[in-house]
């Protein structure tokens, strides 16, 4: 069986964590902690970057960063994790879900004016599989409505849009190191500010000046806002470490695998039996992902059973949050579902991980050639 995904490993993750164990210094913000942030700083142009425990807690800090208020309301697409939704309901806000462009699967730009209300004070993107919402527009309108830009740029590292790092063009972007994605720590996200702001870290250290404390500014440390406590273990910064060292090299080996996706897939797709990836003019996608669309739902369902039955792991993705008994709970969706539930019964994931080979790669595309009876379609 071919996986579907396999956490990525670099070789010098085992002599990083060791070195945070022997350094007595395990429960965060030590050496390695530092060492992330500032990769992190320099690769993104970000202000500041704040290792966290996920990328939902980068998510949580981001929503409470925003000062919301009980029946704000925050603009952001249905087709999406579930914690895009969760940080800003657990900030006492109102998602206001809006359709997705077809061919990015990112939130439609043009439709988030529209959703504007008195109430609305934020708007959170999701940039899907690694390929950057059209940014300019999204900026545009937020400045013109005094309005807050989150960036889920959860699976958005080490791409960019327009010469920009996802995650570093909004007021506040996420990033996830969740095993499933192209660096991990296991589990583990960060926060990227675009402006530094002193309260995140009073956010991210259970709601104290700790940080100020340990710096030698203040002689003792107290509770100053809200907060929790946001910290990874050092122990997963020196497993993260091991990663961010290598990520040209995890990056050139996943880009590598999804040209190749697309190159063998290309002719199933110019025969009109599936759509493959769009990457829009500007964005610089990370192979975060590889997915075909089939016909409809029940030729997803099917492809991916007959996948399994010849030994290619493959998923669909999100369930439209609208959709969702907490997605009609705690939300709205406004305007017309052109897109989001019908593109999302369409989607496929192909196993996609530093690792794969190219013989992987080609048996994971003859299998699905096979299924439409085009297995001569691919070389």
């Amino acid at each position: 069986m071919i996986p579907f995904n396999v956490p990525p490993y670099c070789g010098r993750e085992d002599e990083y964590v060791l070195q945070a164990i022997h350094s007595h210094k395990i429960s965060g913000d030590g050496t390695f902690t530092k060492k992330c942030h500032a990769w992190l700083e320099e690769r993104t142009g970000a202000a500041r970057a704040l290792l966290t425990t996920s990328g939902s807690h980068a998510l949580d800090m981001a929503a409470l960063l925003c000062r919301l208020e009980p029946g704000d309301e925050v603009i952001m697409p249905s087709y999406t994790f579930s914690s895009t939704a969760n940080a800003f309901v657990l900030a006492g806000a109102v998602p206001v879900f809006v359709d997705i462009r077809p061919d990015t699967m990112n939130i439609d730009e043009h439709l988030i004016e529209a959703a504007i209300t008195p109430r609305t004070k934020v708007i959170c993107v999701m940039h899907y599989a690694g390929v950057g919402c059209e940014m300019d527009t999204v900026m545009d309108i937020a400045r013109r409505h005094g309005l807050k830009v989150v960036e889920d740029a959860a699976q958005g590292v080490m791409a960019s849009y327009k010469g920009r790092a996802l995650g570093s063009i909004g007021d506040y972007g996420c990033f996830s190191f969740h095993e499933s994605k192209n660096y991990s720590m296991g589990e583990g996200g960060a926060l990227l500010l675009r402006a530094d702001d002193p309260r995140a870290e009073i956010i991210r250290e259970k709601g104290t000046d700790r940080a100020r404390f340990l710096r030698g500014q203040v002689d003792k440390y107290t509770w100053e806002d809200l907060g929790s406590s946001y910290l990874p273990s050092e122990l997963n910064a020196a497993y993260l470490y091991g990663q961010l060292e290598m990520a040209e090299q995890i990056n050139a080996a996943r880009l590598h695998c999804w040209a190749l996706y697309k190159e063998l897939l290309t002719p199933l797709a110019e025969a009109g039996r599936i759509e493959l990836p769009f990457i829009p003019e500007g964005c610089v996608h990370n192979a975060h992902m590889f997915y075909i669309k089939a016909k409809d739902l029940d030729e997803r369902t099917a492809l991916i059973a007959w996948l399994k039955e010849h030994g290619v792991s493959s998923v669909f993705h999100y369930v439209p949050l609208h959709s969702a008994a907490a997605g009609r709970r705690f939300g709205r969706f406004h305007g017309e579902d052109r897109y989001t539930t019908r593109e999302s019964g369409r989607l496929l994931r192909l196993p996609m991980y530093y690792g794969l080979t190219d013989g992987d790669v080609e048996t994971a595309a003859r299998t699905v050639a096979a299924f439409y009876g085009e297995g001569s379609a691919v070389r």
